[in-house]
């Protein structure tokens, strides 16, 4: 036995015990989660992690997710083991006010060392693909850590990683499956027939490698392997849940329990009653983090106004200026930037394009992981396929990360592809985000200024495009600030305001001017900005006009309706009528669709004449 066998032996008999004292102090937590992958934590913190805990933001450190974010106590022992954290701290897990929190969360609310929220099983193994992604774009040499739950691997997002992470041949990406056999419940489903992990991973062109993940010395050789190969590698380790402990181990019925004192006073006595007071020097970062330079000033494409052109369009001339301007921004797209006209970033900056195919919670999971290091991720899909990925958007919301999506092809205007492909709860969907913002413009000049500043803006920011071209209707020096609209029809007499952004902004237009020829006026207001919605115009337009009508090519619920009415929360709200899409539509021509969901300019007409 090597003296540094002993070390590592000692080091994860203390991580053991104080993941078991921390749950025992909370009085909840996942204890025996957390002490079969202790070994495995134990030899990567000693030897093989090159981070740098004075400087957690070093773009050139390794990266370690913990995807199991319920193993959080072992991840918060590690941290107390490389002495950021106090003895205290630690067991002020799961406490009102604590960052030490039930599982990890990044700062502001939690800690400075855990780059993304986790916790939703099957979302650290894709995150890591996009920080591996992006390391490989900067040519850095720092390798990413995920340490897998072996139930989380039922998660079809993990398998959309492992396609990605072998199509691309990310050989800084290792994944650690701690496999424990027993889940929430009982059995997980392959339980320990870790040949089967380990061929999945080869079939998807990983090197896999199985290991007896309670052997330090078998760690480390795995991990030696791991760092010299040019796959990406999953490491299967078997291992036992509440490994160390003879009446823990790979016994069912402890998931998510923490002891009561009697048990983790009898547990910590079987570990040998460690001091817990070992402290370990991590290795620094591999290499040196290059600045980013070659910053300019954003040039916005131009359009002539009265001319057409789509916002899903301007959205990609907008890509292109913007990656002039900052080299941190990178694209991805699922596969139909020829149609969200990603390509037009592509085409010019083909580096910092990623594809990621039909895969949209992985497009998601990118562009999360690529924002951990700096870069400025757009993402870009159907908006009706962000459905499938909402639960990484939420997940990204409570990572505090910055993420721009931008989705096309929103609702019945799209035309005879159909229902399947049109976007009808995307508004209500990223409404419900928190902190999020919600643009929908009506106009290509409207859609390249919201670009712009999604670039700069925290937080998640969404985009909705429109398929069909539509009259440009402002000139190149007008200013759309976020939270904002713009009054584009407005009289003394107007009857009535109407509120409508995208596709139906234009028909709204053409109703206002069908109404004002009958000697009927109204109010047109360009809601671009569905989050934050512009309540000082949406109380005036009440004020003077007395009735409101919202038209929207979404559902009633959620979208632009929801957004006025919450303006006067708490107090009486103004009479409004609701246009938007009431039916399952079908197939048929966009200006068919319009009508047929009563959203074209006749209705529009036919809504303000029964006041």
């Amino acid at each position: 036995m090597t003296s540094n066998t002993q070390v590592w032996k000692e080091l994860a008999t203390q991580l053991r015990a104080d993941s078991i004292r921390c749950t025992t102090a909370a009085g909840s937590g996942h204890p025996t989660s957390s002490m079969s992958a202790a070994d495995l934590m134990a030899v990567l913190l000693a030897e093989y992690l090159h981070y740098d805990f004075a400087d957690p933001h070093n773009n050139a450190n390794d990266r370690l997710i913990f995807s199991k974010g319920h193993a959080a106590p072992l991840l918060y022992s590690m941290f107390k083991a490389a002495g950021v954290l106090t003895d205290e701290q630690l067991l002020s897990l799961r406490k009102m006010g604590s960052p030490i929190e039930g599982h990890p969360v990044p700062l502001p609310n939690g800690l400075p060392y855990v780059d993304l929220a986790t916790g939703s099983l099957g979302q650290g193994l894709p995150a890591g693909v996009g920080i591996a992604l992006s390391a490989k774009l900067d040519k850095l040499p720092l390798k990413v850590w995920v340490l897998l739950g072996d139930s989380e691997m039922a998660e079809g997002s993990n398998y959309e990683a492992m396609e990605l992470g072998g199509h691309y041949e990310l050989n800084n990406l290792v994944a650690i499956i701690d496999m424990n056999r027993l889940g929430q419940r009982g059995p997980t489903m392959l339980e320990w027939h870790g040949e089967i992990y380990a061929a999945r991973a080869r079939a998807f062109g990983w090197h896999a490698i199985e290991i007896n993940g309670l052997d330090v010395e078998a760690v480390a050789a795995a991990y030696k392997e791991a760092e010299a190969s040019d796959k990406p590698v999953m490491i299967v380790a078997k291992t036992e849940k509440g490994a160390g402990v003879s009446f823990l181990a790979n016994h069912d019925g402890w998931h998510g329990k923490a002891l009561p004192a009697a048990d983790a006073e009898r547990a910590l006595a079987e570990l040998g009653n460690p001091a817990c007071n070992i402290k370990v020097n991590t290795l620094k970062a591999r290499s040196a983090a290059a600045g980013v330079s070659g910053h300019s000033t954003f040039q916005p494409p131009q359009y002539a106004r009265g001319s057409k052109a789509s916002t899903r369009e301007a959205y990609g001339d907008a890509l292109v200026s913007l990656g002039a301007a900052k080299p941190e921004v990178v694209v991805m797209d699922g596969e139909v930037s020829n149609s969200t006209f990603a390509e037009k970033f592509k085409k010019v900056y083909p580096d910092r394009f990623t594809e990621v195919y039909i895969a949209e919670q992985q497009l998601v999971s990118t562009a999360v992981g690529m924002q951990v290091r700096g870069k400025v991720p757009f993402a870009s899909t159907f908006a009706a396929f962000f459905s499938r990925a909402y639960d990484q958007i939420r997940m990204a919301a409570i990572s505090r990360a910055n993420l721009n999506l931008a989705g096309s092809h929103a609702g019945v205007s799209i035309g005879e592809d159909g229902p399947s492909q049109m976007a009808l709860e995307d508004l209500a969907m990223m409404r419900a985000v928190h902190g999020s913002v919600v643009l929908y413009p009506s106009c290509a000049t409207t859609t390249v200024h919201l670009v712009a500043q999604m670039a700069t803006r925290k937080g998640i920011n969404y985009l909705r495009t429109t398929r069909e071209k539509t009259p440009v209707l402002y000139d190149e020096n007008e200013s759309f600030p976020i939270g904002g609209s713009k009054t584009l029809r407005s009289s003394a007499s107007d009857k009535a305001a109407i509120f409508a952004a995208g596709i139906t902004l234009h028909e709204a237009l053409k109703a206002a001017d069908t109404l004002a020829a009958e000697g009927i006026h109204v109010r047109v207001i360009d809601l671009y900005s569905v989050k934050p919605v512009d309540a000082a115009t949406v109380e005036k337009a009440a004020n003077e006009c007395g009735h409101l009508i919202t038209v929207e090519d979404h559902w009633p619920e959620g979208g632009l309706a929801d957004a006025v009415l919450e303006v006067f929360a708490g107090r009486p709200a103004p009479a409004l009528t609701r246009l938007a899409v009431r039916h399952i539509p079908g197939s048929g021509k966009p200006e068919e669709m319009l009508a047929s969901a009563g959203l074209d300019a006749e209705h529009i007409v036919q809504a303000v004449r029964t006041l």
